[in-house]
């Protein structure tokens, strides 16, 4: 039994989850700390609960349970501490492992981090896991919303978030812009006098752990694909350097498991024409290698080689069997998950890309209102699963906002402690509910406007019925 830490509230007495070896050792009695959350998260983390328990009690008799201890963070934090953030809840997480939380609110002000970063920060939460599919009956603006099956990798913990940056016309700014222009010979900043400069970092390991956790992911639930997404057509020693990382890992680790974009061309390639030379092979991968330079083409030809070395293991039609190892830019990929998002599978990208990407395909499959998220550090086994959404205040305490966004990061929370039949519960009553059209407002009045009926339920009364309908 593990001592309790002060601050934290919990209904009954639990056992804390243990990492051995970078697996979780899970108790049948684990304790879960929790962030109700700001605004709407009170009411949506009193229906999601409910979801929690009921699964496990349902999935296991009764042999299993969570002790919930509620930690503090945003306004209530600030009400009761006059903390944001309090180290308590901090150590909570770092204690227990695995925790969830509502929407919390940012406080304005210069100089204060959004809380859901800093914890993403002080926790090494490395990866921040965006799980993105359709639910049948659920509405959606586009026409094949059924094909979106993704799971985004998005970097955590660096980019643009690293919060590197100074305010225009400080005097901070002043010392980075000179050393800019006077040490690093810097010519590009088109107005000094009134610009702000911020840090972009990309690291290696960075790049690596993150990419080597989204192959490891595709590999054991079998998945097709893993599309490095990056700006590195422009970024070329950050988002692109972040791309040739991961090609160099998924060749270096996982040789026998993966193949690249360009090596299936080359194999099929030579498949398809037994005599077939290097140089006509380098030709059809690269329609412009005539007009290459000698060194490029010697370099074209060395990747033809290579791959053709692979021909033991990936040869005579090997290597569709293998995971696919790609990358796409950027903006071409936010309009291609539109125009062929059964071509997407599990996408690796840096903290920026990943959060527009992100959003952009909750929309798709119903609104950021039904999108999960977990922010786990998968060498500590540390995770922390979260809401999508903001807070809402509008909409606090009317018992009315949809709870699907905790309640589906509930269902990975329940998946990354190994509890998969309860998993599966939720799923199967979430799925119910929403297929017999009994949904929250948001989704009421966009199947209405479509000609649907639909039953329109209160946040609680939403949960009650995922419950009901767990089979």
């Amino acid at each position: 039994m593990m001592k309790r830490l002060e601050g934290i509230q919990s209904q009954q007495e639990g056992h804390a989850i243990t990492v051995e070896d970078g697996r979780l050792i899970v108790p049948d009695d684990p304790i879960i700390p929790f962030i109700e959350g700001d605004g709407t998260g009170r009411d949506i983390w009193r229906a999601s609960v409910r979801v929690f328990d009921a699964a496990v009690k349902r999935a296991y008799g009764g042999q299993r349970r969570i002790v919930w201890s509620e930690v503090y963070a945003g306004e209530k934090a600030f009400n009761t501490s006059k903390t944001w953030l309090p180290e308590e809840t901090v150590q909570a997480f770092r204690t227990y492992v695995v925790g969830i939380k509502g929407p919390l609110t940012t406080p304005v002000g210069g100089g204060i981090r959004s809380l859901n970063v800093a914890l993403r920060q002080l926790l090494d939460l490395y990866v921040c896991l965006r799980p993105v599919r359709y639910i049948r009956g659920v509405p959606s603006p586009v026409k094949r919303p059924e094909q979106v099956d993704m799971v985004i990798f998005r970097e955590n913990t660096e980019d643009i978030y690293a919060g590197i940056e100074w305010e225009a016309q400080s005097p901070e700014v002043g010392k980075v812009i000179r050393f800019l222009q006077d040490e690093m010979g810097v010519t590009k900043i088109r107005f000094p006098e009134s610009s702000a400069i911020g840090i972009k970092p990309v690291s290696r390991e960075g790049s690596e752990r993150l990419i080597d956790a989204a192959i490891r992911y595709a590999l054991r639930h079998q998945r097709r694909s893993v599309t490095m997404v990056h700006k590195g057509n422009i970024m070329k020693f950050t988002e692109g350097a972040f791309r040739d990382w991961g090609y160099a890992l998924a060749a270096g680790q996982y040789r026998r498991e993966t193949v690249s974009l360009r090596e299936s061309w080359i194999l099929d390639n030579k498949e398809k024409t037994p005599n077939l030379t290097v140089e006509e092979n380098a030709l059809a991968i690269d329609p412009g290698y005539k007009d290459m330079t000698p060194d490029r083409q010697a370099k074209v030809r060395e990747e033809v080689e290579a791959a053709l070395a692979l021909w033991p293991t990936h040869g005579d039609g090997q290597w569709r069997r293998k995971l696919l190892i790609k990358d796409s830019i950027a903006d071409i990929t936010l309009q291609q998950t539109l125009t062929r998002a059964d071509e997407f599978d599990v996408i690796a990208t840096l903290n920026l890309n990943g959060d527009y990407l992100s959003d952009a395909l909750a929309a798709q499959i119903g609104g950021i209102g039904i999108a999960p998220g977990g922010n786990i550090n998968y060498c500590t086994g540390h995770a922390i699963f979260e809401a999508t959404h903001g807070t809402a205040p509008k909409y606090a305490d009317m018992d009315k906002v949809n709870p699907g966004s905790v309640i589906l990061s509930g269902e990975m929370m329940l998946r990354h402690l190994g509890w998969n039949e309860a998993a599966d519960l939720v799923i199967r009553g979430l799925e119910e509910t929403i297929g017999r059209r009994q949904v929250t407002y948001d989704f009421a009045r966009l199947l209405r406007a479509e000609g649907v009926d639909v039953k329109e339920l209160k946040c609680s009364e939403f949960a009650t019925a995922v419950v009901e309908n767990m089979g």
